[in-house]
């Protein structure tokens, strides 16, 4: 459970739509090139309606400052079946990195678990506790220059651990003496805050140990504004 898991959802009805062109997006979409099973015609880039026109204004308000950057969109929409697919990834992925067996219990196995639970939701089926990405509010972004060609902010999108805290490369200048590696870490902090500026001055909650990681009108943006409910639940899926 998370701390936002209890926070009630009355659904407001709003569609999913694609996401305009003004919106870059990620390709080849990175889940869909590992195989995950969005099935026929089931498209990642998809927001509902409010959270699609903040999205917008996020993007104008970034280059009042920064004319030449955009929103680069790595993921938005995820049914339960890439939910569950991708937090099966992301295990394996995890136990490989540190030489962890998933057969038969272990505290390093728990630990593993533990540490991609901090950064994957669980694919409930419970309409009460829906994973952030199956409700369409929550997108997955970084920055791009008027290239198309991502900006570095540090780390890639979704890799576990620290450096994915948003301002991990903050703490990190401090400890450090004025340097090359201290101005780098400076660097990659200052985007992940005009990210998250544009973002929270468009209404969006920021996960709170993924920089990338956004969201208006889930339970993460209702616990986190302080709000009794939230407006988007589960988007119902083809068998539901």
């Amino acid at each position: 459970m998370r701390p936002w898991s209890s926070i009630p959802i009355h659904d407001n009805g709003e569609p999913l739509l694609e996401l305009p062109a003004e919106l870059l997006r990620l390709m080849p979409h990175p889940y869909g090139a590992l195989g995950a099973p969005y099935g026929p015609g089931a498209s990642p880039f998809r927001l509902r309606q409010g959270v699609v026109r903040r999205l917008l204004e996020a993007q104008a308000r970034l280059q009042r400052g920064h004319p030449g950057w955009r929103l680069a969109i790595f993921d938005a929409w995820r049914p339960l079946a890439v939910q569950r697919f991708m937090v099966d990834h992301a295990i394996e992925a995890e136990c490989a990195r540190h030489g962890v067996s998933r057969h038969g219990p272990s505290p390093e196995l728990d630990a593993v678990l533990a540490e991609v639970g901090r950064f994957w939701a669980p694919p409930s089926e419970d309409p009460a506790t829906p994973p952030p990405h199956s409700t369409g509010a929550a997108v997955d972004l970084t920055l791009a220059g008027d290239d198309g060609l991502e900006l570095s902010l540090g780390s890639p999108i979704d890799a576990i651990g620290a450096v994915s805290e948003p301002d991990h490369f903050l703490h990190q200048a401090q400890q450090l003496p004025e340097s090359d590696e201290r101005r780098q870490c400076l660097i990659w902090h200052g985007r992940r805050a005009e990210l998250r500026a544009a973002m929270e001055a468009a209404g969006f909650m920021q996960h709170p140990h993924e920089w990338w990681h956004f969201s208006w009108g889930d339970q993460l943006w209702a616990w986190g504004r302080g709000l009794p409910l939230a407006c988007y639940g589960r988007v119902p899926e083809a068998g539901d």
